[in-house]
């Protein structure tokens, strides 16, 4: 898997995708977004695959959009940015398996609006987040009006987007943007660590979770309710199930196969 914007690598179950853009502070072109969109089918596709993590190169998460390809701007232009944007990133938020974002310096407009399309959002304490597109004169476009909204309420929403701040690492964990916030030098071992603890467990069980939790968040209980039963239907038909029963029965650690 090989792209000018992104590098891709994959180690026992766990990927990593880096916005490769370090010179622009990993801005994100229209370029960029298009490839993230086809590196999702790539991912999506791999059987083999349990958690992924996303994160930028050269020490920012990715500082918006690339704004040297917005003179001329026209309404044609932002419609189609925003929609591949969108798409780009619906695809992320729907790969089965849990995608957890490493987050640090720059994590701002559509660079905040990837980590929020991310399961679980890890932060470095100088990570600096928001969506300032106010005051350029546009709307966040690549879902963080919607976003925003659903992980820290319309309020705080409103808040952040109408003013544009960029708000801390510390700020971001207060709100509940971020799950947690850690030194710069040791985030991606704890990533890495959440990642692995992640993986360890059965996929099948963890992939279900995810799709009931995803789909379960924007209908009514009763609905989201027969989602989750037949997830656990769904996961009472696997072998990994006998394998988590019989390994916990003979005080062993299971080893699961994802089937």
């Amino acid at each position: 898997m090989s792209y000018e914007n992104w590098l891709y690598t994959k180690e026992e179950h766990i990927g990593v995708l880096k916005v490769n853009r370090p010179k622009m502070l990993n801005a994100l072109s229209i370029n960029t977004v298009k490839e993230l969109s086809a590196i999702m089918d790539e991912i999506a596709q791999d059987n083999d695959l349990r958690v992924l993590v996303v994160t930028g190169e050269g020490g920012n998460f990715a500082a918006g959009a690339d704004l040297s390809e917005m003179k001329g701007l026209s309404g044609a232009f932002a419609k189609n940015f925003a929609v591949n944007g969108q798409t780009a990133y619906r695809k992320l938020e729907l790969l089965k398996v849990p995608v957890i974002a490493a987050v640090c310096g720059f994590a701002l407009g559509g660079g905040c609006e990837l980590a929020m399309a991310c399961d679980i959002r890890i932060a470095a304490d100088n990570a600096a987040l928001g969506q300032p597109e106010v005051g350029l004169g546009f709307p966040p476009g690549f879902g963080g009006t919607q976003r925003l909204t659903r992980i820290v309420g319309p309020a705080k929403a409103k808040e952040l987007i109408f003013t544009g701040n960029v708000i801390t690492a510390a700020d971001a964990e207060r709100i509940g943007l971020v799950n947690q916030v850690v030194p710069q030098d040791q985030l991606m071992e704890v990533v890495m660590k959440m990642a692995r603890k992640i993986s360890r467990n059965a996929p099948i069980a963890v992939q279900q979770c995810k799709k009931a939790i995803t789909r379960g968040m924007d209908i009514d209980m009763e609905s989201a309710q027969e989602i989750e039963s037949d997830a656990a239907a769904f996961c009472g038909m696997s072998e990994d199930i006998v394998e988590g029963v019989t390994a916990f029965a003979e005080k062993r650690k299971p080893v699961f196969k994802n089937r």
